[in-house]
Formats: C-alpha cells, structure tokens, sequence
C-alpha cells in the first residue's frame, strides 16, 4: 500500500504532495482505484469512531490498515457492500476525494456524475464541490459532477433553491427539462417538476438569465423580486412572493390560490393522488400557511374549514377524495 493514500485520507499531505498524488491518479486508474477503495473504508471506519468508543475504533483502524497492506481491499469492500450505508459512503467518498482535487487546482480530473434524489414529504440540503449550497424539495432529484471542470451545469428534476458561489469565469448553470438557467453568484429558486406543465423561476437576489438551450441569446435576464413563468414556447414575469421561498424552511405557503392549484403541489410534494368528485370545488380560493410536517390530510383539513367539502382517503390506492 502507497503509504501516500493512507496519508492523504488522514489528511497529513501538504498541498503539493496532494497535487502530486492526485496529478498521478489522473493518469493511473489503479492509483485512482485504490484511493477510493481505501477513502471509502477510511469513511466507514469514521462512522464506527462516533457510535462506538475511540479506542475501539482506534482498534479496527489498525486491523484495516493490515488488510490493506496485505491487499485484502476488495474482499473487504465486497464485504461492506452488502449493507445499503455503503451506497451513501460511497458517494460522500468520490465527492470528498474530487473536492479536494478541485481545491488542489486539477481540473483534468475525470468527475463523476451523482445524483440526490428526495422523496415524498421531506427536504434536502446539501454543497455542491463549488461552495453553492442548494435546497431540495419533496420528489426532486438533482444531478451533479464530482467536481466542475470548465462549466458549473447541474441537472434539476422538481423544485430546488440555488444560493450560488460567485465565479465570474465559470456560469452555473442548472438545466431543467424544457430550459437552463445561467447564473454567476445569486439566489434564486427553480420548480420544474416532470408532471407540470410549465416551469418557475424565482430570484431572490442578483440576477440570472434564462433560455431554451438552442436559443441563448434570445434569453430572459431577471431582476431581484420577479419570478418567470415558461409555459410552452412563452415567458411571462410576474411580481414575486418572497414567502414562496418558505418552502426550504419547511413551510408552505398559498395566498389566494384556487384549490386546483393548491391541489397540483400537494400531490407532488406528498406523492398522492388527489381525486375530486365535483369540479365547481376548485374554483374555491383559500390562504393559508402549512407546515411541511403537519401531512397532507392535516393540510386539507385546515383548507376544509373555509369552504366545506368532503375528504376520503384510501390508502391501498394512495388516493384521497374530495366532493361536496
């Protein structure tokens, strides 16, 4: 065993033995291979340190790292496989060691793609190897590189905020399933989800151009408070509500929306399918602030209060029912 990797991990390389080993990496796929064979056992043995005592872990530390001398990686990382955490480690493991190939200025490095997907009734945070925080709302799915090399472009599937580390020569991009989205350091907010018919682009602060992929220079550039609409083949800008934005602190928020429109984000937040029996329902308009925590049938419930209505939910379909 290179003795360099054990280092490395440990984080005991200054920068240029870094640079140096990495650079090796770059060119030696065995090199590359076993890094990120022992970065992921180094992740593993990390998790056992904080549920058990340090001396213990101090212990299994020592009885990896004579497996590994003796070559014994992938029988122990075929062992380790058979647990779903390992899934998880793995992706932590690549990003940790692309990240710090990024900070070590090597952007040959090959990045690989990896994907955040959240279900149903839950949020995500999570940093990009950039620095750019995002947010993740109910049913999204995010996918990014290990590292950016010559373009920051991640790929939305549902709705998340973007709060974007400046770099003038580098854009962010994040592409959705009908247009991208171009910024160099700002917040703003992004909701595409496959079931919807349009796609919403809210800006928080700063400013982002947005376009079709094949048509960049006929883009939209908004300003701080607005948020655009792309329906089709259309742009529409409309004023921005900043408590839309509340939904990554886990709060809902619907201010004079019909029902109709209430009802197409429950049922993607919640992953349900919401039934309605008689269509003049609707039209009904209803205000109100929820909490992401409080469930669908708690939400509903509240809304019921304003303007009566009937609610049946079969949980063998997933279905709920709403009828006068």
């Amino acid at each position: 065993m290179d003795e360099r990797i054990i280092k490395y991990c440990q984080g005991k390389l200054n920068k240029d033995e870094e640079a140096e080993l990495l650079k090796e990496a770059y060119s030696d796929s065995s090199l590359k291979s076993r890094i990120i064979e022992y970065q992921h056992l180094h992740s593993l043995i990390g998790l056992q340190n904080a549920a058990a005592n340090r001396r213990a872990g101090e212990d299994k530390y020592m009885e990896f790292r004579q497996r590994m001398d003796r070559w014994k990686i992938r029988r122990l990382a075929l062992k380790w496989g058979r647990y779903a955490a390992v899934l998880v480690l793995a992706v932590l493991s690549s990003w940790f060691l692309s990240y710090n190939f990024y900070q070590s200025k090597s952007p040959e490095f090959v990045a690989a793609q990896q994907e955040l997907n959240v279900p149903a009734g839950q949020r995500a945070e999570l940093t990009l190897p950039d620095g750019t925080k995002v947010w993740l709302n109910a049913r999204s799915r995010l996918t990014y590189p290990s590292v950016f090399t010559g373009e920051r472009k991640v790929f939305l599937s549902g709705e998340g905020f973007f709060s974007v580390t400046k770099n003038a020569k580098m854009p962010f991009i994040v592409s959705t399933q009908t247009i991208d989205v171009k910024a160099l350091g700002t917040e703003f907010n992004v909701c595409s989800y496959p079931e919807m018919e349009r796609t919403e682009v809210y800006l928080q602060e700063g400013s982002v151009k947005t376009y079709f992929p094949e048509f960049e220079s006929k883009g939209l550039v908004l300003s701080p408070g607005q948020f655009l609409v792309q329906a089709g083949n259309t742009f529409n800008l409309r004023k921005m509500d900043v408590e839309t934005l509340l939904w990554k602190d886990g709060i809902y928020v619907f201010k004079k929306q019909k029902l109709a429109n209430i009802i197409e984000k429950l049922e993607l937040y919640f992953d349900v399918d919401i039934v309605v029996k008689d269509p003049e329902i609707l039209d009904y308009e209803y205000v109100g602030k929820f909490r992401q925590r409080d469930g669908i049938l708690t939400i509903l419930q509240v809304i019921q209060k304003i303007h009566k209505f009937k609610i049946e939910k079969n949980d063998e379909l997933n279905r709920i029912v709403l009828s006068k």
